[in-house]
């Protein structure tokens, strides 16, 4: 009989159908009202807030604005590379090179190579499209920008509450979303009030904006609710991971931007590195694996760690001292996955929308932009004396808006890696880029990805294993070490998050058929196989160490583990990053 067991610092685990016992009693809940309702503290709700504030302030009238962001802080479960597009920035605060922002060093270098096992081909910035180039842009912390962004925010009238998880949409008889509910506190293990239980809030707004980044949870709710993405392809994925280090004088070049593609990723799994100069002496770097990877044996965090001791990289390191880990999904699908953005009473924004732009590595510039796009349209109808009801004009500007002129050059790029690979994919891809960018066309029309992430798994026995070297805890470090970078916490005794739906699928299928690959994509060891007893296998889930990548929501071959909010203010804390 299989067994679901939580790690040391874990909740217990989840009921069959993934829900909590208190979810079935009816709580009586406060309620406030708000003109709009923003659910995230990244660059796009933030975006939207500002635009909001100041449209407002140009019609002289007023709106009421509240923001929920289930981080400590605005900033905390921020990661980016990041290299900075400052087009969304210059359309919401023109002369913000000249405030106080914390974006202060543009991109000097620009350097692209392949790697392989021992060497690598630098490739020429004449053969990459100008739409490549990254000259102009800017190297710098995204979670800083966005603690910027929010000071703004709030000394404009937002109201802007951290450590606020949102957890269900509020939906009237007709179907229409008008609010939110932000999650309880105080709920035992056992799924049941403890004595200090407090009941969630109804946040309640004539538009509810859903700005929470990738994957997230009323996103998926409001996409399977309103059949969001009817008719388009199904959103893809990466997995990145971070680290910061401080570098010494003899190797800080301020402004070198670095990014390779290749090794140690084999022909057929997407991917590569990035490597950034910035600030004081401070190098991000970090490494993306395509979730449509086949092999059940791979391990991106082990990929990341073995990326590092490339004889082109390793010399960055020399007296270096890591301060910060971290590691998130990443939307990669692109123009053809971008779902319906506007349902009855709300609507998506930045990376719910899924608009990162894949091969330039940039998704914040678009992000701002769909906030601002987002703002427009709801102040019109704000102003029509509507509220409640699809912003359908919204869904129709985005294409020809900048962020559709962004992405639909870039469009056929993922696909194509994903169908040739990296030696002949990168080349049709940049082919394929010159065409849109001289001759506004694609030889390919707009391919298809070719199905979901979570279907590209083959069974272990039809793949090779692979072999990791072990971590020497100079450059390569184990995954405890790392998540303690995190700053990861959640409160002890509440119930786990992450919801297994069937326990004895999980063992005859992830386990049985797939060698347990949820203890390799996870790049903060929550999950792992207990096969001390072979006759009860334990899915053991390490809660406690989970920094909200929502991996495992994307990558679980049966869409078996569903990942919800824990309690507000948990997960990751990043700093600078």
């Amino acid at each position: 009989m299989l067994n679901s067991a939580n790690g040391a610092h874990g909740g217990n685990g989840a009921d069959p159908d993934g829900h909590d016992e208190a979810e079935a009693e009816v709580i009586e809940r406060d309620r406030m009202d708000y003109d709009v309702v923003i659910v995230g503290g990244g660059p796009a709700g933030l975006a939207t807030a500002i635009r909001l504030r100041q449209i407002a302030e140009e019609r002289e009238t007023d709106l009421s604005i509240v923001l929920v962001e289930k981080g400590s802080e605005v900033g905390a479960h921020i990661l980016s590379g990041a290299v900075i597009d400052p087009t969304g920035l210059d359309k919401l605060i023109p002369g913000w090179r000249d405030e106080d922002c914390p974006l202060k060093t543009p991109v000097t270098k620009d350097k692209f190579d392949l790697l392989g096992p021992a060497g690598n081909i630098p490739l020429p910035g004449f053969a990459m499209p100008k739409l490549m180039h990254n000259h102009g842009n800017y190297v710098g912390s995204l979670g800083n920008l966005c603690r910027w962004l929010a000071e703004r925010a709030e000394a404009m009238g937002v109201e802007i509450y951290p450590s606020i998880a949102a957890v269900d949409l509020l939906r009237d008889d007709n179907g229409a979303v008008y609010g939110i509910v932000t999650g309880d506190m105080g709920v035992g293990k056992d799924g049941k009030p403890t004595p200090n239980y407090t009941p969630g809030m109804e946040l309640c707004g004539k538009y509810v904006v859903l700005a929470e980044g990738v994957r997230g949870s009323l996103t998926k709710q409001a996409i399977a609710m309103y059949g969001l993405d009817e008719g388009r392809e199904p959103q893809k994925y990466g997995i990145g991971m971070k680290e910061l280090w401080r570098v010494t004088d003899e190797v800080f070049e301020p402004g070198l931007v670095r990014h390779t593609m290749g090794w140690p990723l084999s022909n057929s799994t997407g991917g590569g590195s990035f490597l950034y100069h910035y600030g004081d002496n401070m190098m991000s770097i970090g490494f993306v694996v395509h979730l449509n990877y086949k092999n059940p044996h791979l391990d991106p965090y082990r990929e990341f760690q073995r990326m590092k001791t490339h004889p082109v990289i390793a010399p960055y390191f020399e007296g270096a001292k890591r301060e910060a880990y971290g590691a998130r999904a990443i939307s990669e699908g692109g123009y053809q996955s971008v779902p319906n953005l506007a349902f009855p009473g709300g609507c998506l924004v930045g990376c719910s929308a899924g608009f990162v732009n894949v091969p330039r590595i940039k998704g914040s510039h678009n992000a701002i932009l769909s906030g601002c796009l987002a703002a427009d349209h709801i102040f019109d109808a704000l102003s029509d004396g509507r509220a409640n009801d699809t912003l359908q004009s919204y869904e129709d500007a985005w294409r020809g808006s900048e962020i559709g002129a962004d992405l639909y050059p870039v469009r056929n790029v993922k696909p194509l890696w994903s169908k040739l690979g990296l030696w002949l994919g990168v080349p049709a891809g940049g082919i394929d880029m010159w065409c849109n960018s001289l001759f506004g066309f694609s030889l390919f029309g707009t391919l298809s990805h070719g199905g979901a992430d979570h279907e590209q798994l083959k069974p272990a026995k039809a793949m090779q294993d692979i072999e990791y070297p072990k971590f020497d805890g100079k450059l390569t470090f184990d995954r405890a070490s790392s998540v303690y970078m995190s700053n990861t916490n959640h409160e002890d005794g509440q119930p786990i998050h992450l919801k297994v739906k069937d326990l004895e699928l999980q063992e005859k299928s992830e386990l049985v058929t797939f060698a347990g690959p949820s203890s390799h994509y996870c790049p903060a060891g929550v999950y792992e196989w207990d096969l001390t007893n072979k006759d009860e296998p334990r899915f053991v889930i390490n809660s406690q160490n989970c920094v909200h990548c929502k991996t495992c929501d994307i990558k679980d071959p049966n869409q078996n583990i569903n990942w919800t909010p824990p309690e507000g203010g948990g997960g990751p804390n990043y700093l600078g990053m």
